[in-house]
């Protein structure tokens, strides 16, 4: 079964809101294999977050929704489903922390997954040329529900946010005491890490590589600043 008719099915049936109950998020995944249950997860996980956080801003941008479409490529045959899913989690009464707390719990053993989630949202966040006060208030409630550190979560701020103007060296968290072969073997450590290869290995739909190589796009090019600045 692949992500969108996963998707599909999910639009046109189950509970009258996404996330309305734990029980409805976990029960949604049964009897898929490992691949594709992390592969839905992670897309409903980023359709209901991304609309709760529209509601937090208080507006749909188009530049938000295109941002949406460019970052999973969605057939438009498919749009309408989307389009019904992202409405149903901006209806529904119950908060965003009730839909982050289930999608921590899917990703309880999964740190990589909970950062790859959060990282999604911030690319569309910013996708109108600015992430608002809103909106980084509730990105920061949300990595705090995921259990994202202060560190990390300001790491993936300063990849976000100003990345060619920013210090290259939050973006990879390091200190700036370190030498350049620790710093080398730090931006080893990250590239390999971040791969998008090894990022779609674990769940990452490969319609969301963007999201991959937007993130491996940033660590090369703190790591290629931090080489001029040491030289």
């Amino acid at each position: 079964m692949t992500l969108w008719i996963c998707i599909s099915e999910i639009a046109a049936g189950g509970a009258d809101a996404i996330g309305q109950a734990t029980d409805w998020f976990v029960g949604l995944l049964v009897g898929m294999d490992g691949e594709a249950r992390r592969q839905v997860a992670f897309s409903v996980a980023l359709i209901a977050l991304s609309a709760k956080m529209a509601k937090a801003d208080g507006v749909v941008t188009s530049d938000e929704v295109a941002a949406f479409r460019r970052m999973f490529v969605v057939p438009p045959s498919e749009e309408k489903n989307v389009r019904r899913l992202f409405d149903r989690a901006k209806r529904d009464v119950a908060g965003f922390q009730s839909y982050a707390r289930q999608i921590a719990a899917f990703y309880a053993d999964d740190p990589h997954g909970r950062e790859d989630v959060l990282d999604g949202l911030f690319a569309i966040a910013k996708a109108d040329g600015a992430v608002h006060e809103r909106e980084m208030a509730y990105l920061a409630d949300v990595a705090a529900i995921f259990g994202i550190e202060e560190p990390c979560f300001e790491r993936i701020v300063a990849r976000h946010v100003v990345p060619e103007e920013g210090d290259p060296y939050a973006i990879l968290g390091i200190d700036r005491s370190l030498t350049l072969g620790e710093i080398r073997a730090r931006y080893r450590s990250l590239a390999a890490e971040n791969h998008p290869d090894r990022m779609i290995g674990r769940g990452l739909p490969p319609a969301a590589a963007a999201i991959a190589h937007e993130r491996m796009s940033a660590i090369n090019f703190a790591w290629q600043r931090i080489q001029l600045e040491r030289r």
